[in-house]
């Protein structure tokens, strides 16, 4: 037991958490296919006459809105990681023309996908070319403002996730929805999640995460959800302003230049990534991250 008391939830609190749940898992694992509302409501066993507005009640955004900024999430992935042609990556995004493509994720991600992908590339190069200055498209990032900063511990209401950390958001999307069903939204600090294997080594599906609020004693810690204390100490705090799908390369170069010059050795902890502003109203090319390397006493 933890110093959080457990209670019981009424019969109605449960009903809406497995509703919202399944709807998450079912968006999730039906990206590809337009959303109908019809079969949506179904899944949330749910009257079509009110369901939508019982989620969007609750998420802030309408399904709509959620699919496409999960789809557009996935594409910058795609745009990053794979090699899949333009014309692809429009496609699963569920656009008719990569013109129409284009024009929505530079929308929401202030560059077009062709330049997205090349300052991708072009900061893979960096290491290959031991460090060397390469020409830089505008708008490419390759430094970060870095500061070592004390945290305090504390406790993290969290749902554990299993899996490529760029899907992390379906944890937080079920969590989201058990904080305002429990009444519990408005006793929660910031989203934060930790990182608990190193994906330069283990497999992508069994790398293991937690998403997370920060809570305080008076918070009723109720299964699914649970208690996990942060680690109090020195950090390297990467102040990181950008799409969370884009986020590799900031952790690049927080290990690969900062840590190594900079005289700190890393604790035997997790990285926490603490997220300042929130994806549903804000662009991705806009949203505010701090990534927290934990750091060794200085000698």
């Amino acid at each position: 037991m933890t110093q959080h008391q457990t209670t019981n939830l009424s019969s109605k609190d449960n009903g809406y958490i497995r509703r919202f749940t399944r709807v998450i898992e079912y968006i999730y694992a039906h990206l590809d296919e337009d959303p109908d509302l019809a079969t949506l409501a179904d899944v949330a066993a749910l009257s079509p006459w009110h369901w939508h507005r019982v989620w969007q009640s609750t998420y802030g955004e309408s399904i709509v809105a959620t699919v496409k900024r999960l789809r557009l999430h996935r594409a910058a992935a795609d745009l990053s990681y794979t090699d899949l042609p333009l014309s692809k990556v429009a496609s699963r995004a569920g656009y008719g023309s990569q013109e129409a493509f284009s024009r929505s994720f530079k929308q929401s991600y202030g560059q077009s996908p062709s330049v997205y992908r090349a300052e991708t590339v072009l900061t893979k190069l960096q290491p290959v070319l031991g460090g060397a200055p390469i020409p830089s498209l505008k708008g490419t990032n390759l430094m970060h403002d870095v500061t070592i900063k004390s945290l305090p511990s504390e406790t993290l209401a969290v749902l554990p996730h299993k899996g490529s950390y760029l899907q992390i958001g379906q944890a937080f999307e079920k969590l989201i929805g058990m904080l305002v069903t429990r009444n519990q939204i408005g006793q929660s600090g910031a989203m934060k999640a930790l990182y608990y294997s190193d994906p330069t080594r283990v497999p992508e599906d069994e790398l293991r995460s937690v998403a997370g609020v920060a809570v305080t004693d008076g918070f009723a810690m109720t299964a699914p959800l649970e208690a996990v204390e942060t680690r109090g100490g020195d950090y390297a705090v990467l102040h990181y302003k950008g799409p969370y799908a884009d986020m590799q390369k900031a952790y690049r170069w927080l290990y690969g230049e900062w840590l190594t010059q900079s005289g700190r050795v890393p604790d035997d902890a997790p990285c926490m990534e603490v997220y300042l502003n929130n994806p549903r109203d804000t662009a991705p090319a806009d949203l505010l991250t701090d990534i927290c390397l934990p750091l060794k006493p200085a000698a």
